[in-house]
């Protein structure tokens, strides 16, 4: 792609809305456009970096056997009546009425919904088990909308539901989802921990937080810089005894077993080997999808840019030409990358090279490849690793080679 007809207009200036280092770094690199406080608009950029996530998500989700589905965006109030989470969410949900005077909500959750909808094609154990899951959109009236994308009154969520016969069914998935969940953030390139929690207003007698170390984070964990584990209480390490220091994190994705609140509210229940009739035992399992850009972001960034892991990235290289004369060249190096399955974005621009630099840390790409004097007189490509600094001048052979090697082509 080039630059220079893409939709990417990067800021010189410090965004004032941003409060912290993710939301300047994607408001200024163009990732994103607030549109009031706590909605944004995915702008290219954004988009593709989203999608990469979602693929991640889904590749591993399907590897498990779960199927999407896409979930209404509108919900009846009288679906969150039954379960009473009607009261429980009340202040955060976008309630309206219809101009036949019918009650809806802008599903911040959808627990209810899915509920409902497999009460309606589930009657048997022959059909269990059974893994739901959707990437959506979720609207919650956030009384303190901030940090960009982590608390948003519009978000991206990727929740699943496992739907069993009993509650060793349960535990079998939950066990599998609990892994898999790590599967994922690893991909992503965070580092992470994960703790037990407390179920909340969502109900079930069990769950856990997959969690970031960030200052911005509106949770609090104490850490043991002796044996390196986390704990939701202070005081001294029970496992080797030394004190623990105070971190903030930024919850990523939470699990829950819901046992059968839903399905009791809901009456979907299912028939047995022996014909009894019994309610359906289910899981839930989110992650905040939109709020993993702003994770990455946040812990993956120096004071040049964001420096995206090479699973999520924009694109794959940075391809700066700073020689007018030798943009045939570029294309034609650009077309043996595509090759690769590499994705380039080509900085064609007339700007001083001074603004392609500063432009291609800002967008964080991890490799940003150099066509300039250098490759006039040696036919040499200078290369720059983001995230290390690393810089190597190599021919077009050597350079093949080395991202080939990166990328496992």
């Amino acid at each position: 792609m080039l630059f220079s007809k893409s939709f990417i207009f990067t800021q010189r200036e410090d965004p004032k809305v941003a409060e912290c280092n993710s939301a300047r770094l994607l408001l200024k690199g163009c990732f994103l456009s607030m549109i009031s406080s706590g909605v944004y608009s995915y702008l290219p950029l954004g988009k593709r970096v989203l999608e990469k996530v979602n693929n991640i998500i889904r590749k591993h989700m399907n590897s498990l056997g779960a199927e999407e589905l896409q979930l209404s965006y509108l919900q009846p109030i009288e679906m969150w009546e039954k379960t009473g989470r009607d009261k429980d969410l009340g202040d955060i949900m976008f309630r309206f009425k219809d101009r036949r005077a019918r009650e809806f909500v802008l599903g911040p959750t959808a627990e209810e919904e899915i509920t409902e909808v497999v009460r309606k094609y589930i009657s048997s154990y022959k059909q269990l088990p059974l893994t739901l899951y959707q990437i959506q959109t979720k609207f919650r009236d956030e009384p303190r909308a901030r940090f960009g994308l982590m608390r948003s009154c519009e978000f991206v969520m990727k929740d699943a539901y496992s739907f069993d016969i009993d509650e060793q069914g349960l535990g079998e998935n939950y066990k599998k989802m609990l892994a898999v969940y790590q599967d994922i953030f690893k991909e992503c390139g965070l580092e992470f921990v994960t703790v037990e929690a407390d179920s909340g207003f969502m109900g079930g007698d069990a769950s856990h937080e997959f969690m970031v170390s960030a200052g911005i984070g509106e949770d609090i964990l104490f850490y043991c810089c002796g044996c390196g584990s986390y704990f939701k209480k202070e005081g001294n390490c029970p496992q080797c005894g030394k004190n623990l220091e105070e971190k903030r994190m930024i919850e990523i994705g939470h699990i829950f077993k819901l046992g059968t609140k839903y399905s009791q509210a809901f009456d979907a229940f299912f028939l047995d080997r022996e014909g009894v009739r019994k309610p359906i035992t289910m899981g839930c399992y989110g992650i905040g999808v939109s709020r993993l850009l702003a994770a990455i972001a946040e812990t993956n960034c120096d004071d040049k840019g964001i420096i995206w892991p090479k699973s999520v990235s924009p694109f794959d290289i940075s391809l700066l030409v700073l020689e007018e004369k030798l943009l045939p060249q570029a294309f034609s190096l650009s077309e043996i990358l595509e090759k690769l399955k590499l994705h380039v974005l080509i900085d064609d621009r007339k700007e001083a090279a001074g603004v392609k630099f500063n432009d291609a840390f800002l967008l964080g790409n991890p490799f940003i490849l150099i066509m300039g004097k250098n490759y006039l007189n040696s036919k040499k490509i200078d290369l720059e690793i983001r995230k290390t600094r690393k810089k190597l001048n190599l021919n077009e052979e050597e350079l093949i080679k080395f991202l080939k090697n990166e990328y496992g082509r």
